[in-house]
């Protein structure tokens, strides 16, 4: 992991990503580029008028002051810190920016449980996760501990999760992860019985690994729905973090042939990875 990007607004819940990506910084010696995207009207920013030329030089000014001042953190020292500002009106943008440097993580700050809804409906964090190519690593707390040892990975072993889940691997192996793949399945039109299961997974590895040899780290659970499963499971063999297949911008996880992925990151307490399908 060379490079981390973090989407600064200066509210608390982006100080927890920093603290959380200067911590991993600080673990894999990596660069971490801080991203403020300073939201000016069109009109101000293509105007040719002398005192609109001045109102956008001014705000960009108190950004940058606002931004150095936000980044004078005690937890920074030693890390190499990048900041950008970005004439950005969405969050949608921060893939281009990733992209064109070649990181390998973003990381992003939630509101937690009891603000999960809002914050993933229409939400600056929902735009960064369904735009993203890369992983984003969204924290709700402050993270004491970033070594992620215990992954719950939420699979249905669908081929067109192979991406995501070879993805995932690349990045646990360097972290040290030890990962436990779920599958739920449910009391209703998708549910399988075991052989079909067995079948599908067999298949999964068949074609993402060459062999079988992870199929010993595979878990079914029975729930009522997907959301539920894969939390008690992840509570269960005690992880320190949840990783779950995006479908990008169609939105979040759509495997399990239905729409989950909102809700396991909506009511989680622990953080979770995303992994672009």
């Amino acid at each position: 992991m060379k490079k981390i990007i973090v989407p600064i607004d200066f509210s608390e819940h982006s100080e927890y990503a920093l603290k959380t990506a200067a911590k991993l910084a600080k673990q894999y010696n990596a660069e971490l580029m801080a991203l403020h995207m300073l939201e000016m009207s069109d009109v101000m920013l293509s105007a040719s008028d002398g005192l609109q030329n001045q109102k956008a030089a001014f705000f960009l000014q108190l950004a940058e002051q606002k931004f150095e001042t936000f980044l004078n953190k005690a937890y920074l020292k030693g890390v190499n810190v990048s900041p950008i500002i970005k004439h950005f009106k969405v969050f949608s943008e921060v893939n281009d920016v990733a992209i064109k440097n070649d990181v390998d993580l973003i990381v992003m700050g939630s509101h937690g449980a009891s603000g999960m809804k809002e914050y993933f409906i229409g939400s600056n964090t929902e735009r960064v996760v369904r735009n993203a190519d890369i992983p984003v690593l969204v924290v709700k707390n402050e993270l004491h501990d970033v070594n992620f040892g215990v992954v719950a990975f939420a699979c249905d072993f669908s081929e067109e999760c192979i991406k995501s889940y070879l993805n995932a691997t690349s990045l646990f192996n360097k972290m040290n992860s030890k990962v436990y793949m779920v599958y739920v399945n449910l009391p209703n039109d998708r549910f399988r019985n075991s052989l079909e299961i067995e079948k599908r997974v067999v298949n999964f590895f068949t074609k993402a690994d060459g062999n079988l040899d992870k199929m010993k780290d595979v878990h079914y659970v029975s729930d009522y729905n997907v959301e539920d499963g894969v939390l008690t499971f992840s509570n269960k063999i005690g992880a320190d973090l949840i990783a779950v297949p995006t479908h990008g911008k169609k939105g979040l996880a759509h495997f399990f042939e239905g729409s989950i992925g909102e809700d396991v990151a909506n009511h989680a307490t622990l953080p979770v990875i995303t992994f672009k399908i």
